[in-house]
C-alpha cells in the first residue's frame, strides 16, 4: 500500500515558469512596477531593476524607477538624484500619477512651474531652486526622447534662467607669490598647492590620487592623471594634465619625506586635513581673505582663459559635466574677461 501511494503521488515538474517581482514605485500610492528578479550571479553597479519597456502611454509613475536608474548610471552624484526625484515627485502629483508622459506638453511644463513660482504667496522659491526644477525637466523630458520614449521633447525650447552666483575674490598675483613661498616651508602643502593652482583638481580628486597616477618619465613635463572608481560612475571625468616642471622635484621630495605603501592615496588624511595643511600656509602667507581650494581651482581657470584656452577645452581640464559647465562658464567668463 505504501508502494501505491507513492506511485500516485505526482512527479513536480522540473520546469517552472520564471518568477516576477511586483515592486512598488518610489511614490506612495504610485502604480507598482513588475520587475524580473536579477541573476543572483551577476549583480551589476548600481543594481539594474529590469522593468517593463517605456512608451508614451506610460504612466509619470511608471517612470520614477528607470529614471532613477537612468541618473545612476550616468554618475549623478545622491544630491543631484535626490533633488531630481524630489521634482518628479511634485511634478507628477500636479499632473496626476497616471498621466501619460506622451501627452505632456510645454503648457503643462509652464503652467508646473507657475504655480510652483506664484502658486503660493507666503513662500516664492529661490531662484537657484527654480533654475535647478527646469534643469530637472530638461533632463528628465530629453532622457524620454532620446529612449525614444515620446516623439518631441516639450521642454527642449524652455528659457534656463540661472542666477548669477556671487563670484569669488581671488587672489593677486602677489598673493600667490606669498602663498608659494609660505607653502615651500613645508612640502606637502606645495604638493597640495600645485595639484589645484596648476592643475585645477577638485579635492575629492586629490583624495583619491595615488603616486602611481603621476607620470615623472619627463621631468619637463610631469603628468598626473585622473582615475576614478568604476563604482563611481565618474569615468566621463577621467582626464591627464601636464603640470609645470618643477612640479617633478616637488613630488619627489614629498614622496622621499613621506613614504607610501602600495595602494595608497598620495594624501594619506582626511579632506579636513586638506584645509587645516593650505589654512597654515595662508596665514604664515598673512593673506586676509578666505582662501580655499576650490578658491585656487577657480584661480587655475580664470588663467587658463587669460592664456588663450578656449571654454570647451577649459571643461575637459576641469572634468566638468554639461550641467555643471552651465553655471561654471558664466562664473569663469566673468571673473576672466569682467565688464
Amino acid at each position: 500500500m505504501h508502494e501505491d501511494s507513492q506511485k500516485k503521488r505526482p512527479t513536480e515538474s522540473v520546469a517552472q515558469e520564471e518568477p516576477v517581482v511586483v515592486q512598488a514605485g518610489l511614490f506612495p500610492g504610485a502604480t507598482q512596477v513588475v520587475t524580473q528578479p536579477a541573476d543572483p550571479r551577476e549583480v551589476p553597479f548600481p543594481p539594474l531593476v529590469r522593468t517593463q519597456p517605456l512608451t508614451e502611454q506610460s504612466s509619470l509613475a511608471a517612470c520614477a524607477l528607470p529614471y532613477q536608474q537612468e541618473l545612476k548610471l550616468r554618475g549623478k552624484s545622491n544630491y543631484t538624484v535626490t533633488c531630481f526625484l524630489s521634482d518628479l515627485k511634485m511634478f507628477t502629483e500636479f499632473m496626476g500619477p497616471e498621466t501619460p508622459v506622451g501627452r505632456i506638453t510645454k503648457e503643462d511644463l509652464v503652467d508646473w512651474l507657475m504655480k510652483l513660482k506664484f502658486g503660493n504667496k507666503d513662500h516664492t522659491p529661490a531662484p537657484k531652486t527654480m533654475a535647478r526644477r527646469v534643469t530637472f525637466l530638461k533632463n528628465f523630458f530629453s532622457w524620454l526622447a532620446r529612449e525614444g520614449v515620446i516623439r518631441e521633447d516639450p521642454s527642449a525650447s524652455l528659457i534656463l534662467e540661472r542666477p548669477l552666483p556671487p563670484l569669488p575674490e581671488l587672489l593677486f598675483e602677489e598673493e600667490i607669490e606669498r602663498l608659494l613661498r609660505a607653502a615651500a616651508e613645508d612640502v606637502r602643502c606645495l604638493c597640495l598647492i600645485y595639484l589645484t593652482l596648476h592643475a585645477g583638481l577638485k579635492k575629492e580628486e586629490i583624495m583619491i590620487l595615488k603616486p602611481e597616477h603621476i607620470d615623472l618619465s619627463n621631468p619637463q613635463q610631469p603628468l598626473v592623471s585622473i582615475h576614478f572608481p568604476p563604482s563611481t560612475g565618474k569615468q566621463h571625468r577621467e582626464r591627464s594634465l601636464v603640470l609645470p616642471p618643477e612640479f617633478s622635484d616637488i613630488v619627489r621630495e614629498y614622496l622621499g619625506k613621506y613614504q607610501h605603501q602600495p595602494g595608497e592615496t598620495l594624501f594619506n588624511c582626511t579632506d579636513r586635513n586638506l584645509n587645516y595643511i593650505l589654512a597654515r600656509a595662508v596665514k604664515a602667507a598673512g593673506i586676509k581673505k578666505r582662501v580655499t581650494l576650490q578658491l585656487l581651482r577657480d584661480t587655475f581657470a580664470v588663467r587658463q582663459l587669460r592664456a588663450g584656452v578656449s571654454f570647451e577645452t577649459l571643461r575637459e581640464r576641469l572634468g566638468l559635466s554639461d550641467e555643471a559647465w552651465l553655471e561654471s562658464r558664466e562664473k569663469y567668463r566673468r571673473l576672466a574677461f569682467p565688464v
